[in-house]
């Protein structure tokens, strides 16, 4: 089984997630909550609210109630695991919290998602200051918000919402797109190494910015190559692969070959190809067999950027 904390973080940030709305941020902004990477913290750094914290903190609560915040999912899906990460927060963590989701079509505003009925996923937990908390959730739902509660109040610095994506694909009808992507429902199966960075960079949306954000593999000492196997957004025919070396000047693998798989049926997609580094390359693929998974081999190791494999659904 996959522990959940290896599948996308849906509400994150880079992956086009947004805080749309809280109770209070009197202290430090809601936005924090789903930034990517670790939350910082330099001690005795002092704005005209106190402290500053890397997360979000709410006001100290004299009324009954608690404070909430509503995350819009970048990728809607189905939630396998959170995480609600009280790092830095030593004195003013809330001891409790709770996690809902909703399923909501088009593009809400936070009232109307204030009154759509909500699932509790997370039922109202213990936290401890400073600490990354876990909860698997047992759901097969699919989910486009979250609302975290955090009891009465206080301050969390991250929220990550791992699940598997589950995109509005008939969006898509009668026309082409890429069948690798993490948005559409792409994933990363199976890698050979990812001793630098994660597999599922490469199918993530936008541009890798710097080699952190692409897939890169420790030096091969022995035979063979580096390889990862993509489960495509559904069944299709791919047309045009796209496989980009940006930021690997002197890193980037000596070359590629493409390998579509059906059940046990495979499919030469693309032969072994040369590759340039920090270059985005372009082939045209010629066979039109639908295929549901595509095996990215690289030769002999190295890192990529990105991969997309436009095409159509079979």
């Amino acid at each position: 089984m996959i522990r959940f904390t290896t599948l996308p973080d849906l509400a994150l940030r880079t992956l086009g997630g947004s805080v749309v709305a809280a109770s209070d941020e009197s202290f430090a902004e809601k936005e924090s909550l789903i930034r990517p990477g670790r939350p910082e913290f330099s001690p005795a750094t002092f704005g005209n609210k106190g402290q500053v914290y890397d997360g979000w903190e709410t006001r100290r609560r004299r009324e009954a109630g608690h404070d909430w915040a509503l995350v819009r999912l970048g990728l809607p899906g189905v939630i396998r695991g959170v995480v609600i990460d009280t790092a830095w927060f030593k004195g003013n963590y809330p001891p409790h919290a709770s996690v809902a989701a909703t399923c909501v079509a088009g593009y809400p505003s936070p009232a109307e998602l204030l009154a759509a009925p909500w699932t509790e996923i997370v039922p109202r937990s213990d936290l401890k200051g400073d600490a990354e908390h876990h909860f698997e959730v047992a759901d097969e739902s699919r989910y486009t918000h979250v609302r975290l509660s955090i009891h009465p109040d206080g301050g969390v610095a991250r929220l990550r919402v791992h699940g598997e994506v589950r995109p509005d694909l008939s969006l898509y009808e009668g026309l082409g797109l890429d069948l690798a992507a993490l948005a559409n429902g792409g994933l990363v199966t199976a890698c050979s190494d990812e001793f630098y960075s994660a597999p599922n960079n490469v199918i993530a949306p936008g541009l890798a910015r710097h080699q952190a954000e692409g897939w890169e593999t420790a030096r091969r000492r022995g035979e063979g190559n580096d390889w990862l196997v993509i489960r495509l957004a559904g069944r299709g025919i791919v047309r045009l692969a796209e496989i980009d070396t940006t930021n690997l000047l002197f890193n980037a693998p000596g070359a590629v070959s493409l390998t579509g798989l059906d059940g046990e049926r495979e499919v030469e997609l693309l032969p072994r190809t040369r590759l340039q580094p920090d270059t985005p390359h372009r082939f045209r693929l010629g066979h039109a067999e639908p295929v549901t998974h595509v095996r990215v081999d690289i030769h002999p190791d190295g890192g990529l950027a990105r991969v997309r494999l436009h095409g159509h659904l079979a």
